[in-house]
C-alpha cells in the first residue's frame, strides 16, 4: 500500500499537496533548487555584478556631464562676457582636460590592457572599418587643420599669445594618440579596472563634445579673415582690440583657405570618436557569448546588380561637375544666382528619386518573410540613434530656411527653389531613415540552399567523371546560375539595388558640403534673416551633423546591402 501511495503522489501532487499534514515526509520526494546554498551564491555574485555595473556607469556618466556642463558654462560665459572669461582660457581649460585623457591613455595601453584576463571578449560589430577609415581621414584632416592654425598664429606672432600657439600643438598629440588608442582598441570588452576605465571614456567622450561645441560657436577665426581681407586684423579676445598686418600675404592666403577647407573635418571628428567612445564605454565589463562573437558577418558581394550602381555613377558625376561649377563661380567677388540655382536644382532632381527608391525599398523589406533580429547589440542600437540624431542637422537647416523664405518673399525664384529644396531633404531624410532601421533590424537571408544542393549534386556525379569533363559540367552549372539569379529572388534584387544606388547618392552628397560647398551661408538669404552671429551658429551646428549623417548613412546602407 505505501508503494502505491508513493506512486499516486508521483502522478498527482496537487492531490498530494492537499494532505500535506497526513504525510510523514512532505519534502521528500521534492528538491527545492530555488532554497539551495549555491542557487542562492550564484544569484547574489550575479546581481551584484549588475549592481556594480550600473553603478560604475551612473558615476561616469554623472562625471562627464558635470565635465560638459562645466566646460559649457566656460564657453558661454566667453560670448556673453569676454572681458572677465576669454577665448585663452577655455583654451588653458581643455588642454588640462586634454592632459589628463592623455595620462589616463597611457595608463590603459602601459597597464590596464595588458593585466592578466583584462580583454577576454572582443565585440566584432564594434569599429567596422569605414567607421576606422573616416576616423583616420578626419583625423588627418584634423592634424593639418592644427598645422594651419598654427602657421597662420606665427605670421601674426606680433599680436597672438603663447597660448594660441600651444592649444593647437597640444590638439595634435591629442588627436594622433586618441585615434591610435581607438583604431587598435575599439572592440575590447575590458574586464579589469571597470571603474576606472569607465570614468576615462567619459572624460576623453566630454572633451570630445566640448571641442565640437567649441568649434560650432567659436567664428573669431573666420572674423579675422574676413577682416584680414580688408588688410587688418581685429584682435577677439576681450580687453580691448589690436589690429596687425600680415607680413607674408602668400601665406596667410594659404593658411586661411586651408583652413576654411579643412574646419568642417575637425567637427565630423570629434562626432566619430563621441560615438566610438561610447560603444566602448558600453562594452566595458561585458561578456560576450561564444556564438555572438564568433558568427560571421555576410560579405559584400555584387551578385548581377547593376542597374542601381549605374544610376549611382551617373549621380556622382553630375554631382561632381556641378560642384566644380559652383565653386568656381562661388569663389568670385559676386556670386551669380545662377550658381546658387544650379546647385540646388541638382539637389530637387536627386532627392525625390532617393525618397522614391526608400520608399520602394521599405515596402519590399515589407513583403519579405523574414524575422527580426531581437539580440541586444549595443553597436546596432547606436548607429540607430546616431542616425535619427545626425538627421536632425540638416531638417534643423532646413526649418529655418523655411520660415525665412516664407516670412521674406517666397515667390522670388531662388528662394522658390531653396524652398522646395528644403521640403524636399526633410522628407528624403524619413524616408532613408526607415528604410536604413527596417534593413538593419532584419536577420541575414542563411545561404542559398539550392545552390549548395545543386554544387553538392554536381559534386557527387562529377567525381565520376574525367577531369576535363568535370570542368565543363562544373563551367555550365555556373553560367547558368549566373543567368537566373535574378529570377531567383527578386526582393534581394530590388533591396540590393536601392541600397547600392543610396550608397552612391549619399557619398556624393557627403562629398559636396565637406569640400567646401556652402550655399545656405553663402547666398545671404538666411544670413541676412537672423544675423551673421546666429546664422553661424545654426550653420556651424547643423552642417557637420548633415555630413555626418551622410557618412554614417553610407556605413548603415553597406550593413544593408550585405544583409540582403
Amino acid at each position: 500500500m505505501d508503494i502505491k501511495a508513493t506512486a499516486h503522489q508521483r502522478h498527482h501532487p496537487q492531490e498530494a499537496g492537499e494532505d500535506e499534514t497526513a504525510s510523514p515526509n512532505p519534502e521528500g520526494w521534492k528538491i527545492n533548487y530555488e532554497k539551495s546554498w549555491l542557487h542562492r551564491h550564484c544569484s547574489s555574485l550575479l546581481l551584484r555584478d549588475k549592481q556594480a555595473q550600473k553603478a560604475g556607469r551612473l558615476f561616469s556618466g554623472l562625471m562627464a556631464m558635470n565635465v560638459v556642463f562645466l566646460g559649457s558654462a566656460f564657453i558661454c560665459s566667453m560670448f556673453f562676457n569676454k572681458v572677465v572669461i576669454t577665448l585663452e582660457d577655455v583654451w588653458i581649460f581643455l588642454s588640462i582636460l586634454k592632459v589628463l585623457a592623455l595620462g589616463w591613455m597611457a595608463s590603459y595601453l602601459l597597464f590596464t590592457r595588458r593585466k592578466p584576463h583584462a580583454i577576454l571578449y572582443r565585440d566584432a560589430h564594434a569599429g567596422p572599418m569605414w567607421v576606422k577609415g573616416s576616423l583616420i581621414l578626419f583625423g588627418a584632416c584634423s592634424v593639418l587643420l592644427h598645422m594651419f592654425r598654427i602657421g597662420y598664429n606665427i605670421i601674426h606672432i606680433q599680436c597672438k599669445s603663447q597660448v594660441a600657439l600651444l592649444f593647437p600643438s597640444i590638439g595634435i598629440l591629442f588627436i594622433c594618440i586618441q585615434t591610435y588608442f581607438i583604431w587598435c582598441h575599439a572592440k575590447d570588452c575590458t574586464q579589469v579596472h571597470h571603474n576606472f576605465t569607465r570614468c576615462g571614456l567619459m572624460l576623453t567622450l566630454a572633451i570630445n563634445l566640448l571641442l565640437w561645441l567649441l568649434a560650432v560657436t567659436d567664428d573669431s577665426v573666420h572674423k579675422e579673415i574676413e577682416s584680414e581681407q580688408n588688410n587688418t586684423m581685429q584682435r577677439y579676445e576681450g580687453n580691448g582690440t589690436s589690429s596687425c598686418r600680415c607680413s607674408n600675404k602668400t601665406g596667410c592666403k594659404v593658411f586661411q583657405n586651408g583652413y576654411i577647407l579643412l574646419y568642417p573635418f575637425n567637427t565630423e571628428y570629434c562626432l566619430i570618436c563621441c560615438s566610438m567612445l561610447y560603444v566602448m564605454w558600453k562594452n566595458v565589463g561585458r561578456r560576450i557569448a561564444q556564438h555572438h562573437s564568433t558568427c560571421a558577418k555576410p560579405r559584400f558581394k555584387p551578385h548581377g546588380v547593376i542597374f542601381g550602381p549605374l544610376l549611382g555613377i551617373f549621380a556622382v558625376i553630375a554631382g561632381i561637375c556641378i560642384f566644380m561649377v559652383y565653386q568656381v563661380q562661388a569663389t568670385s567677388s559676386s556670386p551669380s544666382h545662377q550658381a546658387f540655382i544650379l546647385y540646388y536644382s541638382y539637389y530637387i532632381v536627386l532627392l525625390p528619386v532617393m525618397t522614391l527608391g526608400a520608399l520602394i525599398g521599405t515596402i519590399t523589406h515589407g513583403l519579405e518573410e523574414r524575422e527580426l533580429d531581437t539580440l541586444k547589440n549595443p553597436t546596432r542600437s547606436l548607429d540607430v540613434i546616431l542616425l535619427m540624431g545626425a538627421a536632425l542637422g540638416q531638417i534643423g537647416i532646413s526649418y529655418f530656411s523655411i520660415v525665412a523664405i516664407v516670412a521674406t518673399d517666397p515667390t522670388d525664384l531662388l528662394n522658390s527653389i531653396i524652398l522646395v529644396y528644403s521640403v524636399s531633404l526633410i522628407i528624403q531624410h524619413i524616408t532613408q531613415n526607415i528604410f536604413i532601421i527596417e534593413g538593419l533590424h532584419r536577420q541575414p537571408l542563411p545561404a542559398n540552399e539550392g545552390r549548395s544542393q545543386d554544387e553538392h549534386s554536381r559534386n557527387g556525379s562529377a567525381s565520376t567523371q574525367s577531369p576535363p569533363k568535370r570542368r565543363q559540367d562544373i563551367r555550365k552549372a555556373s553560367q547558368t546560375y549566373i543567368q537566373t539569379y535574378s529570377h531567383l529572388n527578386w526582393k534581394r534584387k530590388v533591396l540590393k539595388e536601392i541600397s547600392s544606388f543610396l550608397i552612391m547618392c549619399n557619398i556624393i552628397l557627403w562629398i559636396m558640403p565637406s569640400f567646401g560647398a556652402h550655399p545656405v551661408f553663402e547666398n545671404g538669404i538666411e544670413k541676412s534673416f537672423y544675423g551673421y552671429s546666429t546664422w553661424f551658429v545654426i550653420v556651424n551646428f547643423g552642417l557637420p551633423l548633415g555630413v555626418f549623417y551622410r557618412m554614417h548613412s553610407v556605413g548603415d546602407l553597406l550593413e544593408v546591402y550585405r544583409s540582403a
